[in-house]
């Protein structure tokens, strides 16, 4: 009778031998299509080998009387297949005499056999432990790729956000700008400077100090200066290549330093220049020294003995320029004119005069020549 048992409750071998018997039946059914179709050649012209004999088929035993016959005969009952085709009948139970009965010895081989001569393929060992370490390595290689991924993106937002800061400070200070064009400017409050309405070096004692002579100052232009001239704090302009450094007039014995500045405190240290943003390498302009006469080392004392034609030397950090005397002249105090640019490179010396009584100026022209 067919086995009824679910899939569940057969074992391996059990599951293996069905299998085999289904390649068997497949196989078997080829052949018939085959002899069917006429593909297959039957060899007439070859002997039929000797059929022998057919004993007759023994009659099915019922398995109690088998057993009852095995225990009062001593009779060994041969093995039946554990799962028969579905088609073909129990095998019969043979009887086999105990002198007829020779003890076998069956060997199992490791593997599953069949009947038909397959042998499944041996199952491939599982390395659980190995698996396990290549799939924490792969983990550890996503995280490494994720941390990874992280910082770059922080990077790049860090980068947007400095970039932005910059964007944004650029546009403030534009706005800015724009803003600060909108706002009217205030005339500023004038003031009057000493060196536009009286020339440097003007000076009297006070208790025999030297202070600034206001008396110097046009009548007409007093009022103006008490109310709005203050002394202004001492600033003098930034050093460049091109400012004057030191002058040299070998007439008169001068070789000094020139301090940028006419007023008193600058006149105290030597040869001031008079602050009008020209230098002696500028192509035009008209530069301006002056010097005491009677106090601080008396630097201009003999400055009248200059002569038309005399030359004297002014000297930057890149050059030496040479100019040549063309005019001297005595004025007012006030006479402003005499710091007037003239037509080319030009200097001008000025100091007190006459000696010691300073009510007048000496003023000496020069061109520049080379």
């Amino acid at each position: 009778m067919r086995d009824k048992r679910p899939v569940d409750e057969l074992s391996i071998e059990e599951l293996e031998r069905i299998l085999a018997i289904k390649k068997r039946e497949e196989r078997q059914k080829r052949l018939s299509r085959m002899q069917r179709e006429g593909r297959m050649v039957e060899a007439d012209a070859v002997e039929a080998a000797p059929v022998p004999q057919q004993q007759p088929a023994p009659q099915p035993l019922d398995p109690v009387e088998a057993a009852l016959a095995q225990l009062t005969q001593g009779g060994y009952i041969e093995d039946a297949p554990l799962i028969a085709a579905p088609e073909a009948r129990p095998a019969p139970i043979q009887i086999v005499p105990p002198e007829a009965h020779t003890p076998r010895v069956v060997e199992r081989p490791a593997a599953p056999a069949f009947d038909d001569g397959d042998t499944p393929p041996p199952p491939k060992p599982r390395n659980k432990r190995k698996q396990r370490r290549v799939l924490d390595v792969l983990l550890m290689v996503v995280e490494i790729a994720a941390v990874l991924g992280i910082v770059v993106i922080a990077v790049n937002l860090f980068g947007a956000i400095q970039t932005l800061e910059r964007e944004t400070s650029a546009a403030q200070a534009l706005a800015d700008e724009q803003r600060r064009l909108t706002i009217p400017t205030i005339a500023p409050t004038p003031t009057v400077r000493l060196e536009n309405v009286v020339l440097p070096g003007g000076h009297i004692f006070v208790n025999g100090v030297p202070q600034f002579n206001y008396s110097e100052v046009p009548s007409h232009l007093v009022p103006l200066v008490e109310s709005q001239w203050v002394q202004p704090p001492i600033s003098r302009p930034p050093r460049t290549s091109e400012t004057a450094l030191s002058i040299v007039i070998p007439r008169i014995d001068i070789n000094g330093s020139v301090v940028q500045g006419v007023d008193l405190d600058a006149l105290k240290q030597g040869v001031g220049q008079l602050p009008n943003a020209i230098n002696p390498g500028d192509d035009t302009g008209n530069v301006v020294f002056a010097a005491h006469n009677d106090i601080y080392g008396q630097l201009f004392r003999r400055l009248d003995e200059l002569q038309i034609g005399d030359e004297f030397t002014v000297q930057t950090e890149t050059r030496i320029h040479t100019y040549r005397v063309t005019e001297t002249r005595i004025v007012d105090p006030n006479d402003v004119s005499v710091l007037e640019n003239r037509q080319g490179a030009t200097a001008t010396l000025i100091s007190c005069y006459p000696y010691q009584v300073n009510t007048q100026r000496i003023v000496v022209f020069a061109d520049r020549i080379s």
